[in-house]
């Protein structure tokens, strides 16, 4: 909880109290800023590293944010993090992660068969996949964002990063909570607030809740409601039993999620949209070029329960602390949208999902004041998925289509096409091609790891880490033969007698080498090398013969006792080296940070059109190299700034078979598009002392990316333009811990999207998730102790 503002005199070089939880939360390059007291500065204590270490001694690349801070900024749920650290992108109004990039690095496919990049932990337990790791940011102690390979850390397939969150636990001893509102434009009304409740000198529990509403600011010219509206309820219930020794820590989560699907706008320029028009003929998109204009017969809904039960128990040997970290998870999750962007019917998708997940750890972490420091543990888990997957579109749009990528000629439909190859047809009773399928698999994976680390001085100091993991994946594939003379025409391009499985396990060591070097205790160098691996898995949409080839082209009931078998690909992996430097400067007033790194990435799994709609491939290898870094300082007596830049520098190769050229080698030393080349945050703070006791407050921020897009083919239509988004905050904080404060997000009414995809045939490229439009809101805050 912040602490009321008090009028003092100020050294002109000390940080304001806004800005401290600011500077205190946020990090550009290696370790996030300290936070800065009213004299000296604070140091913000993590656990990435699973040893308890001052931020400003963490040899990696993290950004630690604040659970004031997030609260005070808006932050909505844990892909909001994006904003606030740079080198990471990719930030959506939905429950996807996919497009999540960590220095260039994403996932690619989007089925249920392989992993994420881009990794979710909250209290150290994995959050899981698209529509169980997106969570809500209330009551929270601090959130870390890590860059690069994460996998000897955290484990489970991050390889290009981690989210990790931190909730705020029940404090033994400690009687307190707050109450937080914020009421805004489109009916939008925020709650949240949290009780901690002292029960014996050992026992604690709190309570904490949090309900979000708001309406859609994005109109459909096709009519319906206006998109992009969110309704979430969570509630959280944790309970704290300390003694001298031992510690036990439970915690009992659910959140209901009701919002928007993806919302699309088709790009009607370039020669995908031409060819489309040539085929289907003239094709009118309606509203403005940031509404949409889609047709949502088939409904829209990005809604999920999740439940997360976690027990977390720590015993002092003296010589090492003990610890145990359980956790349990299961949600349910119903996903539409139409994903072609038009209005007419050519691509709607569902998703409608089960699953859990069980994790259990044990470590074993060094207290002794020796040189040689360590830890080391075993980790296990469990996930049962259960997914059916629904691709619907107008048969006459697909006949039309595909009789002029064949013919050349224009058909008015199914009749008139299959009339031309002297074949009747008869129409399904909606006039819809409807493919669907069934996916079940059971994920099982368990890894040990151990790191050593020598104080050769009391300045110079060497870390070995050593992972060993082993994945398994048993997964099953069931996709029967719709109900239309097309056949699995489209979407899978085949269809199954019965489920084919198949099963397969991968296992990998992963090193990580660490010097770092002190020679104050005001700075810190350090240098990494790191391993990074993803293990394999099963493409959700395609299928293989006995000899490993796609199956496609409509063929019907494949059978496991005919040697088919789901699509497998293999692990991706990255080798990152990095060096950085974290100091303060001005007496302690301020801090810069600095980190420069390179990596080599190796057999992306790419999603790729092979016989079905998508297999999944290992394809390609990426160089990339970048620098991020931070600077954060006082401007006399009631102002303080913060700014941070990142840039990446990327070229890809052996993109021969994703990319969409008439000649394939055309997309070859192609930049990752997805990822720009420049991020950045500005932060200026100012704190005014007034009678009382009480503050005036106000902030500035402001969020820029530089141009992405245009995909492996670099096309100019499906480029998203630089951006930068602005806020402006203005309020009074009293001496009695409460504060209120107005603001205005998207000062400038900035337009952009959260995203691209060049597709091609019948499914026109298109951009997804405009910016909401300027927002005014107001806030107010009280806390209690």
């Amino acid at each position: 909880m912040g602490r009321p503002l008090k009028s003092r005199a100020r050294n002109p070089f000390l940080l304001s109290p806004l800005t401290r939880a600011v500077v205190a939360s946020m990090m550009a390059g290696g370790a996030t800023a300290p936070v800065f007291g009213q004299d000296v500065i604070e140091e913000v204590v993590v656990t990435a590293t699973k040893r308890s270490e001052s931020v400003k001694d963490v040899p990696l690349a993290i950004t630690v944010l604040t659970g004031d801070f997030t609260q005070k900024r808006n932050l909505d749920d844990v892909k909001d993090l994006v904003s606030y650290s740079p080198g990471v992108s990719g930030n959506s109004k939905d429950s996807f992660i996919d497009a999540i990039s960590i220095r260039g690095i994403r996932t690619q496919d989007f089925g249920v068969g392989g992993d994420p990049s881009a990794a979710f932990f909250k209290n150290e337990l994995y959050e899981g996949r698209n529509g169980s790791a997106v969570t809500s940011l209330y009551d929270m102690e601090r959130s870390e964002v890590l860059r690069g390979p994460q996998g000897f850390l955290f484990g489970r397939n991050s390889i290009g990063g981690a989210f990790s969150l931190h909730t705020r636990r029940a404090r033994v001893g400690e009687t307190g909570g707050y109450v937080n509102l914020d009421l805004g434009e489109n009916s939008r009304g925020v709650g949240q607030g949290a009780l901690n409740i002292p029960i014996t000198d050992q026992l604690a529990t709190r309570l904490a809740g949090y309900f979000s509403t708001e309406d859609g600011y994005v109109k459909n010219a096709s009519g319906g409601k206006d998109l992009i509206e969110h309704e979430k309820l969570a509630l959280r219930w944790s309970t704290a039993f300390h003694t001298e020794r031992l510690s036990i820590d439970t915690t009992v989560e659910y959140e209901d999620r009701e919002q928007s699907g993806s919302v699309y706008r088709a790009i009607d320029e370039g020669d995908t949209w031409d060819t489309l028009e040539a085929a289907l003929g003239p094709i009118s998109l309606s509203g403005g070029s940031y509404d949409a204009d889609s047709d949502l017969t088939w409904g829209e809904a990005d809604d999920a329960e999740i439940t997360n039960l976690e027990a977390r128990i720590e015993y002092d040997f003296d010589f090492a602390t003990f610890t145990s970290i359980t956790g349990y998870k299961d949600h349910d999750y119903y996903y539409s949208e139409d994903y072609d962007g038009t209005p007419l019917s050519l691509s709607n998708y569902q998703q409608d999902q089960e699953g859990d997940y069980f994790q259990q750890e044990l470590r074993l972490t060094s207290d002794t004041d020796s040189a040689l420091s360590w830890y080391g543990g075993v980790s296990y888990y469990r996930e049962k998925i259960d997914t059916m997957f629904a691709f619907r579109g107008s048969e006459d749009a697909f006949c039309q289509y595909y009789g002029y990528a064949y013919n050349g000629m224009t058909f008015t439909g199914c009749q008139d096409l299959y009339a031309y190859y002297g074949s009747p047809f008869t129409s399904a009773a909606d006039g819809h091609l409807s493919e669907t399928s069934r996916i079940k698999g059971t994920y099982t994976g368990w890894s040990t790891y151990v790191d050593l680390n020598y104080a050769f001085t009391d300045q110079f100091d060497v870390g070995v880490g050593v992972r060993y993991t082993d994945d398994k994946k048993d997964f099953s594939l069931n996709v029967p033969t719709p109900e239309s003379d097309l056949g699995p025409y489209w979407a899978y391009g085949f269809s199954t007698a019965g489920y084919v499985s198949d099963t397969k396990s991968w296992d990998d060591v992963q090193t990580r080498v660490v010097a770092r070097f002190r020679p104050t205790d005001n700075a810190t160098f350090w240098g990494s090398y790191t391993e990074g691996f993803k293990s394999g898995g099963f493409g959700s949409f395609a299928l293989e013969d006995a000899d490993g080839v796609g199956v496609g082209g409509g063929f019907t009931d494949a059978s496991q006792a005919d040697g088919f078998r789901p699509n497998a690909f293999d692990p991706e992996t990255a080798d990152a080296w990095e060096v950085g430097y974290n100091g303060s400067l001005l007496d302690r007033a301020a801090s810069v940070s600095l980190t420069a790194f390179y990596y080599q990435y190796e057999d992306l799994q790419v999603v790729v059109f092979d016989g079905g709609a998508s297999t999944v491939k290992n394809v390609g290898k990426v160089d990339s190299w970048g620098v991020e870094g931070s600077i954060s300082a006082a401007l006399g007596p009631y102002f303080d700034i913060y700014l941070a830049l990142s840039y990446l520098d990327s070229e890809a190769k052996g993109l021969e078979d994703i990319c969409g050229l008439s000649d394939p080698l055309g997309c070859e030393n192609s930049s990752l598009f997805w990822a720009p080349e420049w991020t950045g945050a500005l932060t200026l703070d100012g704190s005014y002392p007034i009678s009382r006791g009480g503050a005036i407050t106000g902030a500035f921020e402001i969020f820029w990316e530089s141009e992405r897009g245009g995909g492996w083919e670099d096309l100019s239509e499906t480029r998203i333009d630089s951006f930068a988004e602005a806020t402006v905050r203005v309020g009074y904080e009293a001496p009695q811990n409460w504060r209120i404060e107005a603001y205005v997000e998207n000062l400038f009414d900035e337009n952009t999207w959260d995203g691209l995809n060049n597709n091609g045939g019948v499914v026109p490229s298109h951009f997804f998730g405009p910016l909401r439009p300027r927002f005014f809101g107001v806030r107010f805050n009280w806390e209690w102790d």
